[in-house]
């Protein structure tokens, strides 16, 4: 037999992840769709800009009485040191 020889080193990290609330971090953003026809409100990071556009939506749309909530909002995560 020959020699052995690693080809890997495995290690095992603790990684944690969390929304980031750093104040550089990058702003909740809110936008609504459609359920209907798939449509989608322009993004914004006020909450009432969606909702005034399903309330103009359905009011053009009276039909489409269902809609999504899209939220995007930032993640952090950094390895814990053990």
């Amino acid at each position: 037999m020959g020699t052995v020889t690693p080809r890997s080193v495995l290690r095992y990290e603790t990684w944690t992840l969390q929304p980031d609330r750093e104040p550089d971090a990058e702003p909740f953003l809110y936008a609504m769709q459609c359920a209907v026809d798939r449509e989608t409100s322009p993004t914004s990071e006020e909450f009432a800009e969606p909702q005034d556009w399903i309330l103009r939506h359905c009011g053009q749309n009276p039909s489409h009485h269902t809609y999504r909530e899209i939220i995007t909002r930032p993640w952090q995560t950094w390895r814990r040191q053990t």
